[in-house]
């Protein structure tokens, strides 16, 4: 599946069962990061809230995939598909120099996100 054609599918309503409910401890003041050096609009990656919770159970505290998921009320296999997912964003954004936004952003959302150019126009 090409990158446009996971765009397109993202738009789309979902298939398949629907997302359980996931616990998700806290969230962060910042929520986006860009790099400074380029500055191209609509390049960028978004990591999902779960997504990010994940990241930091597993590697940030250092649990294992079945204790994270565990915690956050999904299975082993969501859990698993969500992380290397987030680890794949990750790694785009780093590798190929674009922004990561992680959705959810409240200080872009009430105007006040410094590095989101769409909340300084307004």
């Amino acid at each position: 599946m090409t990158a446009g054609e996971k765009a397109d599918a993202a738009e789309c309503p979902r298939r398949g069962r629907p997302r359980v409910r996931r616990t998700i401890a806290g969230t962060s003041e910042c929520r986006c990061y860009k790099p400074c050096c380029r500055e191209e609009e609509g390049q960028g990656v978004s990591l999902q809230p779960d997504e990010i919770e994940l990241l930091r159970l597993i590697d940030l505290e250092g649990l294992e995939q079945e204790e994270a998921a565990e915690r956050m009320g999904v299975s082993r296999k969501t859990a698993w598909r969500d992380l290397h997912e987030a680890r794949r964003k990750l790694v785009d954004a780093l590798i190929n120099g674009k922004g990561i936004n992680m959705a959810g952003c409240t200080k872009a959302a009430e105007g006040r996100c410094p590095k989101c150019p769409r909340s300084i126009d307004e």
